[in-house]
């Protein structure tokens, strides 16, 4: 791609929107105006939006309507570099800034770009911990700008990468999704027991309730390898992530022998953020130990299968039960106590029902897995277009 660099000031009239007064209810009550938040910007186009506004608010604040086409840039929060295409008229929050059309630079060629350099503005932002891109920055950032033709052709071929890992994307979704429906097809709602299965303490089906400990020296203590130590990172629902799995020394483990991890294990989340997330341990972890935030649950086989234990467990009533969501006025636990799981009931359908359950979502398992190599295979592609595109020889973008 032959460069002309310019600054996207030079472009685009970059403005942003503005929150109407929230005390006035009347300003948000059957309003018709989308008025988009940050949260709406997760992909390509800009989620249709939870709230919308009045007329009289539009009039009585600083928000303006954005034609189709504007691009939004999330400048600080949680989803800060997010970026997305309004394919709407609408109003945003002062959260997003807003580069509005125009005739020298195609919408979907920018998005494309901002996305490519992403962590590079975030990085630019002022404020340490709380980084903020102000629209002063926006301005001095620096496009390539190839011919209006040629934007479009980049645009189209990104377009094609993009559709293939989108795809992917969704198949995973869906073999989700199917997991969860064949859960409640086999068993019902666990917490309503809809189809009236006995109910029993989870102290009486385990073997083993129990978290560890984080070895004494913290990271500084962990090695490159040896035996596994499992923390609160690595469990998702149904899903190890082996992404910054630790590893201690024999010394080190022997000191946390108390939680040694089996094969067929359920490890369950007890604190944080990550509370209540649930997975049945992998072999090619083990040996292994948890920290102080993973409690091990250890079926007792003849009465519990452990994939049935652990998508009961991720099961939306089962999570909300165990949070105690609507206790305390309103606020969610942030710790569950070993005394809660062990008097936690669940129910106990037939075993040969529980081991049918489990051997259909290994099936479905292993197509998600294939389906999840897929993924990485079209990000790795997506990404490597990106790069080409948009990044010069020395790696840098020079905005």
């Amino acid at each position: 791609m032959e460069r002309n660099d310019k600054y996207l000031g030079d472009i685009f009239k970059i403005s942003s929107g503005g929150t109407p007064s929230r005390r006035k209810p009347e300003y948000f009550e059957n309003g018709n105006i989308p008025w988009v938040k940050t949260g709406e910007l997760k992909g390509k186009y800009a989620n249709k939006p939870v709230e919308y506004i009045t007329k009289e608010a539009l009039n009585n604040s600083s928000a303006k309507i954005f034609p189709e086409k504007t691009v939004l840039l999330a400048m600080y929060g949680a989803t800060i570099g997010a970026c997305s295409i309004l394919d709407f008229d609408a109003c945003t929050n002062q959260a997003c800034a807003a580069l509005l059309p125009t005739d020298e630079c195609n919408e979907v060629f920018l998005y494309y770009y901002l996305t490519a350099i992403k962590d590079e503005i975030v990085r630019k932002g002022v404020g340490g911990a709380q980084p903020n891109i102000s629209a002063g920055l926006i301005k001095k950032i620096k496009i390539p700008l190839p011919p209006l033709p040629e934007q479009k052709c980049i645009a189209a071929i990104l377009d094609e990468a993009d559709k293939i890992r989108q795809l992917n994307k969704e198949l995973i979704q869906k073999y989700e999704a199917l997991t969860q429906s064949l859960f409640l097809d086999m068993f019902g709602d666990p917490v309503m027991n809809t189809k009236g299965w006995e109910k029993v303490e989870l102290k009486n089906v385990t073997s083993k309730i129990g978290s560890g400990a984080t070895p004494r020296g913290g990271k500084e203590s962990y090695r490159r390898e040896g035996i596994s130590l499992i923390r609160s990172m690595n469990i998702y629902d149904n899903k190890f992530k082996y992404k910054n799995l630790a590893f201690i020394g024999e010394e080190q483990a022997d000191k946390l022998k108390n939680v040694i991890v089996e094969e067929y294990d359920v490890l369950f989340n007890i604190t944080g953020a990550s509370i209540c997330r649930c997975s049945v341990v992998p072999q090619d972890v083990l040996p292994a130990r948890v920290n102080q935030h993973v409690s091990i649950l250890r079926p007792i086989s003849k009465m519990i299968a452990p994939l049935f234990l652990s998508h009961l467990l991720i099961s939306e009533n089962s999570k909300i039960k165990l949070l105690g969501v609507g206790s305390a006025g309103g606020a969610i636990m942030e710790a569950i106590t070993k005394e809660t799981l062990q008097k936690y009931k669940i129910i106990i359908p037939p075993i040969a029902l529980q081991n049918k359950f489990a051997s259909r979502i290994t099936e479905i398992e292993k197509q998600k897995v294939l389906a999840e190599q897929a993924l990485a295979k079209s990000e790795d592609l997506f990404n490597t277009l990106l790069q080409k595109v948009f990044m010069p020889a020395d790696g840098h973008n020079k905005g």
